[in-house]
């Protein structure tokens, strides 16, 4: 276990350093120490940008496997259990009724949207039967797709389609000091899993089980439902969505690590911070200077790398 939290501190590190200097205008380290403009560039743009991208993916991952232990399924994340389209309809609700809200009371009223959405996808899953697993995303991308066209169609009514748009792009290219703290939050929420992951391991194992064995599994799922509500809120409100962070690295963490939310937490955090960061980095080298969304990355990626997983063999005993 060591020899994976290393690799991922090292990397992490990498790509970090790497993000730094990597943009329209490429720095280099003689640059920083000589130019104060450049520092000054750091300082505001590149690194609240690479902060951004390191905690979007570590807590939309921690978000993917805390719905994947709620639900007892590998095949649903937030994106896809109608969450991320509950709290666009949240951000309408409030972009129309109330658009002078400070930010934060903004991303509240999404992220009770969201939790409402959640609540209602559980309430799906308990009528489908254990036996048939493939149900439970399939049912939840019709319930995502529903919540959509209700957000879309409520943007398209009152001139918000451009709203839309912009959830959906999950890009960081206007990430700069004073635009993204709110992921912040996101991070400590991410942190304060980890004091609770032996119940989110225990509540994975089923409702019936995890009582016998002493755990008060309502309030463990409901801590887990606030608490996907509120990054993906968070996420939401700050960059837009990310396809296949939640889905994609709890699943690849698992084969190596196994189910042992405690042990794996952490690697889970970084490899969904390092690969989002990662793909924010090569949307900016694919058509230099102009850039790609990282969602548009990491969206194809994903797909390829869901589908390896989905068609090879499990690996960890």
């Amino acid at each position: 276990m060591p020899i994976a939290y290393f690799a991922t501190v090292i990397g992490l590190l990498a790509l970090g350093t790497g993000s730094l200097f990597l943009g329209a205008q490429d720095l280099s380290l003689p640059q920083v120490w000589q130019d104060p403009g450049a520092l000054q560039l750091i300082a505001i743009s590149r690194l609240p940008r690479t902060l951004a991208a390191l905690l979007t993916g570590a807590s939309m991952a921690v978000a993917g496997v805390i719905m994947q232990l709620l639900v007892r399924n590998r095949f649903v994340e937030p994106g896809t259990t109608g969450t991320n389209e509950a709290a666009m309809i949240g951000l309408l609700a409030v972009t129309l009724l109330a658009p002078g809200l400070p930010l934060f009371v903004q991303m509240l009223v999404a992220a009770a949207a969201a939790l409402l959405g959640t609540l209602g996808f559980l309430q799906l899953t308990r009528r489908l039967p254990p036996q048939q697993p493939l149900l439970v995303p399939l049912v939840g991308l019709i319930y995502a797709g529903v919540l959509y066209s209700v957000a879309t169609f409520i943007a398209y009514q009152t001139d918000l389609i451009q709203y839309i748009g912009i959830w959906m792009s999950g890009e960081f290219s206007g990430i700069l000091a004073g635009r993204y703290e709110l992921l912040w939050l996101a991070g400590i929420l991410s942190i304060l899993v980890y004091f609770t992951a032996d119940q989110f391991t225990l509540a994975g194992l089923g409702r019936g089980l995890a009582v016998s064995l002493g755990l008060r599994y309502g309030q463990v799922l409901s801590l887990g439902v606030a608490t996907v509500s509120m990054v993906s809120a968070l996420v939401i409100v700050t960059v837009g969505t990310l396809p296949f962070v939640g889905l994609v690295v709890p699943n690849v963490v698992s084969r190596m690590m196994g189910d042992n939310l405690r042990q794996s937490l952490p690697v889970v955090a970084g490899l969904g911070g390092g690969l989002v960061l990662a793909c924010d980095m090569l949307g900016r080298v694919i058509r230099h200077p102009y850039e790609i969304p990282a969602g548009t990355i990491f969206g194809v990626l994903g797909a390829i790398v869901f589908l390896t997983l989905l068609l090879g063999r499990r690996s960890h005993v």
